[in-house]
């Protein structure tokens, strides 16, 4: 055994999180053999480093001397080589239960089913115009297990949590939570409502009347002891947020109060919010052509998500490409955000779908096939005054790599209009 951890760790998956994982448990002397499905990986470094990798088939024998593994937010819990562990009494630890272990820094979580990015990069802002060490991590992209070694003791982190990396969680006790709101998402992997909510609020489970748990006013009962402090979209602010939409008031206030539990003064909050301005991919306007604005929200990868945007631009008539890979959740609320004058542009596998929940409405729908040609058909239907908006409320895994990349091509697509 080394630092308490397994003297042999099994890491599966070696997407970032898995692979700052096998970094830092090297760092420390532990043996790693590490797994991932994919046999095009990069495991160059890894293997340097003295890491066993297994690429391409799972086998449950990879198991034999392991005593703890852990899993990246993107390994389904039934995955083979987890379920034989669990079966074998084996401990299994996220990414960020690992992360959370080594490193004794103040942790403020971030949780909920959107704004979760948005408000964690605006806490930094915060911290930063309040001269707080900070540092922001966790789903936001950079895994909490890469700051261990590398960031000052003394400093705050911000970290993003997900309903995956929180369900193989076992001592993260965040001093300050944020739960931002709670909506059905990811029911394709955690099966119901019921489990996705339960584990987005272990996040609360072991905190202490020390800690403080921030909280929807209204909303119901979280576990653990937490001094609860409540917010509303309502709120008032100490300035108003830089970025639009009512969604990201709601952000801004669930920042403001979880910023007062950590001793901010307001001036500095104030000067956070009206600094941040907003994040990548979410209702991002990418360019303004020919009186046309083009927004990028590529992050809204579920309804709810997408109901935000779409309330962001209350004057304007919308072009809203959508579609990717469903979720198990219905399309039918979507419908009462369209106006009569809007149109949809779909893609991807859930297509169909959507154009059925939106079009039995009538809602006047095209099946485009994919991004490419559903922009150059928004943009030739387009007026002066008039938004193309990506907001999918789907997964991108059909065609993309991710929402970023696909992100990321939205806004290649737009720049090359002419």
């Amino acid at each position: 055994m080394t630092d308490g951890l397994g003297g042999n760790v099994l890491v599966v998956g070696l997407a970032r999180s898995g692979r700052a994982a096998s970094e830092v448990l090297r760092a420390r002397g532990v043996r790693v053999v590490a797994f991932d499905r994919n046999e095009a990986v990069d495991v160059g470094r890894l293997r340097e480093l003295g890491v066993e990798v297994h690429l391409g088939r799972e086998e449950e024998k990879l198991l034999q001397g392991i005593e703890l593994v852990v899993k990246s937010p993107g390994v389904p819990g039934e995955t083979p080589l987890v379920a034989g562990a669990r079966r074998r009494g084996i401990p299994v630890w996220s990414e960020v239960e690992l992360g959370a272990q080594l490193l004794p820094n103040p942790i403020l979580g971030v949780t909920g089913t959107n704004g979760k990015t948005t408000t964690s990069e605006l806490l930094g802002e915060v911290f930063r115009a309040a001269d707080r060490p900070v540092e922001v991590a966790g789903n936001v992209g950079r895994p909490l297990t890469s700051l261990v070694g590398a960031v000052d003791p003394d400093s705050w982190i911000v970290c993003e949590l997900s309903s995956f990396q929180l369900e193989d969680v076992q001592t993260l006790n965040p001093a300050i939570g944020v739960l931002l709101n709670l909506e059905p998402d990811h029911l394709d992997r955690h099966g119901s409502f019921s489990a996705y909510a339960g584990a987005k609020l272990r996040m609360f489970e072991r905190q202490s009347s020390d800690d403080t748990a921030v909280v929807p006013r209204g909303f119901g009962a979280v576990p653990g002891a937490g001094r609860r402090v409540e917010f509303d979209a309502t709120d008032e602010l100490p300035a108003e947020p830089s970025i639009p939409g009512p969604h990201n008031r709601e952000n801004a206030a669930a920042a403001t109060a979880a910023a007062r539990a950590a001793g901010i003064a307001d001036g500095a909050i104030a000067e956070g919010l009206r600094a941040f301005p907003g994040v990548p991919h979410r209702i991002e306007l990418v360019r303004e052509f020919r009186g046309v604005r083009y927004v990028n929200d590529s992050k809204a990868t579920n309804v709810a998500a997408t109901l935000r945007a779409l309330a962001s631009f209350p004057e304007s008539r919308l072009h809203v490409i959508l579609g990717g890979r469903g979720k198990a959740e219905p399309y039918g609320p979507l419908v009462a955000a369209f106006g009569s004058d809007d149109r949809g542009y779909l893609i991807g596998e859930a297509a169909r779908e959507i154009g059925a929940a939106l079009g039995s409405a009538g809602v006047r729908c095209s099946d485009a096939g994919d991004l490419e040609a559903a922009l150059t058909e928004a943009a030739a239907n387009a007026r002066v005054g008039d938004v193309v908006l990506l907001s999918p409320a789907c997964a991108s895994f059909d065609q993309f790599e991710d929402f970023e990349a696909r992100g990321d091509e939205f806004r290649r697509l737009v720049e090359a209009l002419s």
